[in-house]
């Protein structure tokens, strides 16, 4: 008995799935091509332009995202697509980068939009902005403590750098500790 076309096919997870290649420059944006006449759109990273993509993803009835990306680019795109009441994920998406044959932002994007509309990328953790705030602030602390242990030995080096200066005599350059006086008796307490 011949099996079903319907019985083998892949469930839909995300119905309303879009992802976005993120760039240093510019996003690459892919919807489901069912959406509207140019399925995948470029924006350039400014605000501005991050609010546009908003808006038409709002219009193309998207409510997931999943984002791909390498560096920090990432953030601005991240919380202004959740302020709009968008479910983002972010995404590493290295195994997908081994599939051959998707060389170009526009190829990558409209894959990595099917894999997550059939639920097949996990998105890393986010923390919530209060834990993300804190997080900021003991990353801060804990530099300015390491720049502290720093800038404490180069006051070190500078006051033993202080301790000798160097003397001309008659017979040439010498150093000579400044707690002692030229007789080479000290002048410091005993």
């Amino acid at each position: 008995m011949a099996q079903s076309n319907q019985s083998s096919a892949m469930p839909v997870i995300h119905q309303n799935a879009a992802d976005i290649d993120i760039g240093s420059q510019f996003h690459v944006v892919a919807v489901p091509p069912d959406r509207t006449d140019k399925p995948v759109r470029t924006f350039k990273s400014f605000t501005g332009e991050l609010h546009a993509m908003a808006k038409w993803l709002k219009k193309c009835r998207v409510d997931t995202i999943a984002m791909e990306s390498t560096g920090v680019y990432w953030i601005p795109a991240f919380e202004i697509l959740e302020s709009y009441g968008f479910e983002v994920f972010l995404v590493n998406a290295r195994a997908a980068k081994t599939v051959p044959g998707r060389k170009t932002d526009v190829n990558d994007a409209q894959w990595l939009q099917k894999l997550h509309q059939f639920g097949l990328l996990q998105a890393s953790f986010q923390p919530s902005q209060k834990i993300a705030g804190l997080r900021a602030y003991l990353r801060q602390r804990e530099k300015l403590l390491e720049y502290k242990a720093a800038h404490i030995q180069h006051m070190q080096k500078s006051h033993d750098a202080d301790e000798y200066s160097v003397t001309t005599c008659g017979n040439g350059r010498h150093w000579q500790n400044r707690a002692c006086d030229y007789s080479g008796n000290s002048s410091g307490p005993k």
